[in-house]
């Protein structure tokens, strides 16, 4: 249905192993009863996961899925910010949060989740998963889709939805795990459920006037191709972080997902074509502490967010989808491992 986007992509799955050397430092985690709302008469948010993360000086600016209560589990997303020094080997303290972003329109209204933000062009970029009008409908199609907003004088502004042709939207259940990312060309990553139980990982161009769109549109999807597909031993992968540039190439974290639902993570480098130049042959990091294995979703790392700090790659994560973790990875050694696994 969608065309490869090189010959080398099956040798990216085929490098892979199901195994894992985790790499990840933990370094803070943040939970529903440490985060107060502001403006709403819920205190606290029943779970906080899921996070998108911007470094503005010594802040962590955190863009979380939060749910305030379990009927129909409809998300919204709320800005946090931390001091770095509250996030290294403490609790964080108590901290007030604005919700941003949340249901308002018929494709977002059962729920606005997982969302990744980047900066293109001087302008703060927000996509996010969209449960859309028919999300508990008996309609099978177009369940989830992704959403763009910007952020305008400080505020959130919902700028577009994507959505593939309409010969294709009767047989897509769902669009999740997307991004916007500026390379060679501009293009939304994305990742495809289609109606007859397969997955594709998949990016496809968008126009650049999407960066200054000022009213919500519609954005049809052409061209669309697959990155690389899962291993024999997942059942899906997904995209994770917005590409980290490092050096003349992009680093990208992703998740893949066993065959008995584990969420596990590894890294793949891109070049300016979106090509895979190299991955990590193992997964990097892995569930091994208790609110990683045990939560809303057992056995889950989901990072949304990646930012470099001196030599370390801070990444954000939910953790079991209950709260947000907070990860520290050596830059070199990562490197050193995609530099050693490199793709002829």
């Amino acid at each position: 249905m969608f065309k490869p986007l090189y010959p080398m992509s099956k040798e990216v799955s085929a490098r892979r192993r199901h195994e894992t050397r985790d790499i990840v430092r933990r370094i803070g985690v943040v939970t529903a009863d440490r985060v107060r709302l502001r403006g709403h008469p819920i205190a606290h948010p029943l779970t906080i996961f899921n996070p998108a993360v911007v470094i503005e000086d010594e802040m962590l600016v955190l863009y979380a899925r939060i749910t305030v209560g379990y009927f129909k589990y409809a998300s919204a997303v709320v800005e946090l910010r931390l001091n770095l020094s509250d996030i290294y080997g403490r609790e964080p303290p108590i901290s007030v949060a604005d919700i941003v972003v949340y249901p308002s329109n018929k494709f977002d209204m059962w729920g606005v989740e997982d969302p990744r933000v980047c900066e293109i062009g001087g302008r703060r970029l927000m996509t996010y998963c969209g449960r859309t009008s028919h999300y508990f409908s008996s309609e099978r199609n177009e369940k989830v889709l992704p959403v763009t907003a910007a952020m305008e004088n400080k505020c959130w502004e919902k700028i577009c939805v994507f959505r593939l042709p309409r010969g294709l939207r009767p047989f897509i259940v769902s669009d999740k795990d997307a991004f916007i990312v500026k390379m060679k060309a501009l293009m939304l990553f994305h990742r495809l459920h289609m109606t007859d139980g397969s997955f594709y990982l998949v990016a496809s161009p968008i126009p650049e006037s999407v960066l200054t769109l000022k009213s919500f549109r519609t954005v049809s999807l052409m061209d669309t191709f697959v990155a690389f597909d899962a291993a024999d031993f997942e059942s899906k992968l997904g995209w994770g972080t917005p590409p980290v540039r490092v050096g003349r190439e992009y680093l990208l974290l992703l998740h893949g997902v066993d065959l008995d639902g584990c969420y596990r993570v590894f890294a793949v480098l891109m070049n300016e074509n979106a090509e895979v130049t190299a991955v990590t042959p193992e997964y990097i990091m892995e569930p091994r502490e208790p609110y990683e294995i045990y939560g809303d979703r057992p056995f889950t790392v989901f990072p949304c967010g990646a930012a470099t700090l001196d030599d370390a790659l801070i990444i954000s994560y939910g953790a079991g989808d209950s709260v947000i973790g907070i990860g520290e990875i050596d830059l070199s050694e990562l490197m050193a491992i995609l530099d050693s696994n490199r793709l002829e």
